[in-house]
């Protein structure tokens, strides 16, 4: 029975599902909550609110360059449960600090809006520790997800059998796009004092469902660990390139996420300023485009009928391309609200184009998915289950690395005065590139070549 939904019932699955699912909406939930709240409520200036923004994600995204080596070698040399439980029990400690710098900094600024007594005391805490407190956290944070990610994706081939991989892949990609979805949106409804409550409550869920991920020992001989970061970082993405399929599953894998992080970088203004759409506006772009990677996720594994392979993948990434040129003429085409004014769903539903905007961003969501969730299983399935966990990490750097990179892209095409709706036909060339890299990994899979048996 080779089905998308079969092995959710299953021990072997289900807690490091809900774990993961955990995991997402929790980190998802603290980093919104915490920006929304600096940018609209703390600070006043757009330099100060652009600074953070580009500090707080220089912060989180640190320990993915710095540590995927040594989690990847833990991962692989250790107990994957065991080390998923430990991880799962320090977010309880560290959503404890982050609630703790959202409480204060809530505090703060009810302080300073309130009567005189308040004026008694000394400075806000917010100005003094708030901000600290939440930037710590949020760089444990990305160390926290840092060793989590690669045991997520490398425990699957051993606890699943070789026609549910894809299947588990897929489920646990929809299953992470869901969860950061909701708790995207949830940090924009809910009271910030709330969301310092409910991080925390969170964490501690998390870490009782993962006591139930049953025990995932290490596949052949341990061997020592690097603990120098560079070096172990180094030679782990070149011993993991050394395999030409391995490395060209990267490198694709890699250029969609730049293609990912141009895109997420081009929306909000794009909807500000192109789109005259209103914050709302922005939330139901991120709604239907975690939905519809979530449908390209789980859909690809039926067209591929658990068979591992990037059969569609290059494909896909073509219909991806095609999507992003018919968002680019839409926008083009798109009549602005008058100047000074910003439309609300409503009236954005209400436009002619709406219609065709919001399906060809489905479109792009759901193509990205198709093509990014087999190359993920590829890089579980086609290595030995004693390097699976090193591979997720080398990937990690890799792709921590394109992401930068398409940020740096994004901002000097800005700073060149390149319009945004311009920069979107970037994406599409982009995408081109990923096709051609997931031509060359379908044409260097070897004929009859299946995932290795699990044991």
């Amino acid at each position: 029975m080779t089905t998308s939904t079969h092995i959710l019932r299953r021990r072997r699955f289900l807690p490091l599902f809900a774990t993961q699912l955990f995991n997402a909406f929790n980190d998802n939930l603290y980093k919104t909550a915490m920006v929304l709240f600096v940018v609209y409520v703390v600070y006043n200036s757009e330099a100060e609110e652009a600074m953070f923004s580009a500090i707080a994600s220089g912060v989180f995204i640190l320990p993915f360059f710095v540590l995927s080596a040594l989690a990847g070698q833990l991962a692989d040399m250790g107990d994957k449960a065991r080390i998923v439980r430990i991880v799962k029990a320090c977010e309880i400690g560290i959503m404890a600090v982050g609630g703790a710098g959202l409480f204060i900094a809530w505090q703060g600024i009810e302080c300073a809006n309130a009567a005189s007594d308040c004026l008694m005391r000394p400075p806000p805490l917010f100005e003094e520790a708030s901000i600290p407190l939440m930037l710590v956290a949020l760089f444990a944070m990305g160390v926290h997800s840092t060793f989590f990610g690669p045991i997520k994706y490398a425990i699957l081939p051993q606890h699943l059998k070789a026609d549910e991989v894809l299947a588990g892949t897929g489920l646990v990609e929809a299953g992470t796009y869901i969860a950061i979805l909701f708790g995207t949106i949830l940090a924009g409804w809910i009271p910030v004092e709330v969301a310092a409550v409910v991080v925390f409550v969170v964490a501690i869920v998390g870490y009782l469902t993962s006591r139930h991920v049953p025990p995932a020992p290490p596949q052949g001989e341990v061997e020592p660990i690097d603990f120098n970061v560079v070096r172990s970082s180094y030679v782990l993405v070149r011993n993991t390139m050394h395999d030409n399929r391995v490395f060209l599953a990267i490198m694709a894998i890699s250029f969609f996420w730049t293609i990912g992080a141009v895109l997420v970088i081009q929306f909000p203004p794009l909807v500000k300023n192109v789109l005259t759409g209103n914050p709302e506006v922005a939330s139901l772009f991120l709604v239907i485009f975690s939905i519809g990677v979530a449908i390209g996720s789980v859909s690809v594994n039926a067209l591929l009928k658990g068979t591992v392979s990037a059969r569609y993948s290059p494909v896909s990434v073509i219909v991806m391309a095609l999507f992003v040129v018919a968002f680019y003429f839409v926008c083009r085409s798109w009549n602005a609200a008058p100047e000074g004014m910003l439309m609300d769903v409503g009236d954005f539903i209400a436009q002619p184009l709406a219609v065709p905007l919001l399906l060809s961003l489905l479109g792009i969501a759901v193509a990205g998915g198709m093509f990014v969730v087999p190359l993920y299983a590829f890089l579980t399935t086609f290595v030995p289950k004693t390097q699976t966990a090193r591979t997720i990490a080398a990937n990690n750097i890799v792709n921590s690395g394109a992401m930068v990179i398409g940020a740096l892209i994004a901002t000097g095409l800005s700073a060149a005065g390149v319009e945004i709706t311009d920069q979107l036909l970037l994406s599409a060339a982009m995408c081109l590139v990923s096709s051609w890299l997931g031509k060359k990994l379908y044409a260097a899979e070897s004929p009859g070549v299946e995932a290795p048996p699990v044991r």
